[in-house]
């Protein structure tokens, strides 16, 4: 489930922007969920490694550094 533009809006608004652009927030949406997306083949490479179909809070941890 990527995250919505809606989300980054909402997001950005909290972070004191005034008003945003569709293709400020668009592009922001996608960094953020190919981020995700990296981050998360890592952590399940890792769990994987540890031969666990759980991914651990110490895997996501790990595939960020």
């Amino acid at each position: 489930m990527p995250i919505s533009k809606a989300a980054i809006k909402k997001i950005l608004k909290e972070s004191g922007a005034e008003r945003i652009s569709d293709p400020a927030a668009m592009e922001l949406t996608d960094i953020i969920n190919k981020f995700a997306y990296s981050l998360s083949k890592k952590a399940v490479s890792l769990a994987a490694h540890a031969k666990r179909k759980t991914i651990k809070r110490s895997d996501v941890d790990l595939a960020k550094k």
